[in-house]
């Protein structure tokens, strides 16, 4: 089998063909690897993935993180607590299977709130509705390189709080008092503009909106910067809607990526099996 990478946008994400990743040889997986660190997001269609599987591929990148903490704290399939369901599917008790549910999960960088976040996450498709649940990426490396000079200006150097009291459901987090205080929300800071460890670019780093704060500023001017900042990160030019079909798994880059959800019909079934990669580092800031 040939390996091939075909861009699905110009900001972010590629489609990579041509390999099985149940018999993945070391080549296919640098291939993979060199995709994914050019292109922030990558999508292999058409596997046919156990756990096993599953786990065997996302450890190739490194060790794993549990499951984040969510609504309802960790939910994965038995005897596999390195996977995190993302579902609206009840058990038999009428209890959800998963996590987020089927409303809308708004954008985000996963586990930003940590000190030492994740480096990657993966997404695979078990079950999928007729329609809805798509979702999209957002290129924070492209984002970062089209800033305007005077909004770069009001950034560069300064720090961002990642807020963790909700996830990206809207959802309070197990164990975790309810706020929209920034500075009182549990969380981490981080550089608003950090240096990619694999490829040295510049890259936007915001997390989530929610109780998100730039430090060195009142509240009414980091809610300026911070409007301006979203408005301009999730403009079109730099986005890349995802439809879903059975057996995709998508990897994303965490440090130079945010992501979000189409809502879709509760009524309808959607499972999907999740990974994450540890982190390797604390996020670092770029020096221009």
């Amino acid at each position: 089998m040939t390996v091939t990478v075909r861009p699905v946008a110009s900001a972010v994400g590629a489609e990579v063909s041509g390999v099985d990743l149940r018999r993945l040889s070391e080549p296919e997986f640098v291939a993979i690897l060199r995709a994914w660190t050019d292109h922030s997001m990558i999508l292999l269609r058409g596997q046919q993935l156990g756990d096993d599987d599953l786990l065997a591929f996302s450890r190739r990148f490194g060790e794993l993180d549990p499951p984040p903490n969510q609504e309802r704290g960790r939910i994965s399939p038995p005897g596999y607590p390195d996977i995190y369901v993302v579902s609206n599917v009840l058990d038999a008790k009428g209890d959800p299977i998963g996590a987020l549910g089927a409303g809308e999960a708004v954008w985000h960088t996963d586990m930003s709130y940590l000190d030492w976040p994740p480096d990657a996450s993966m997404l695979y498709s078990l079950e999928i509705p007729p329609s809805g649940g798509n979702t999209w990426f957002c290129g924070m490396q492209a984002a970062c390189d089209a800033l305007p000079a005077d909004l770069r200006a009001r950034i560069e150097g300064r720090r961002i709080k990642h807020d963790g009291t909700y996830n990206a459901g809207g959802y309070l987090r197990k164990g975790v008092t309810p706020t929209d205080d920034p500075m009182a929300a549990p969380g981490a800071w981080h550089p608003a503009i950090l240096k990619h460890p694999a490829n040295g670019r510049a890259t936007l780093y915001l997390g989530r909106r929610r109780n998100s704060y730039v430090e060195g500023y009142s509240r009414e001017e980091s809610d300026a910067v911070l409007e301006a900042l979203w408005a301009h990160a999730t403009d079109r030019r730099f986005v890349y809607e995802h439809v879903w079909q059975l057996g995709d798994l998508v990897l994303w880059d965490n440090r130079s990526t945010m992501h979000r959800r189409d809502p879709f019909d509760g009524s309808a079934r959607r499972i999907m099996h999740r990974t994450q990669i540890k982190g390797s580092g604390r996020p670092i800031a770029f020096a221009a």
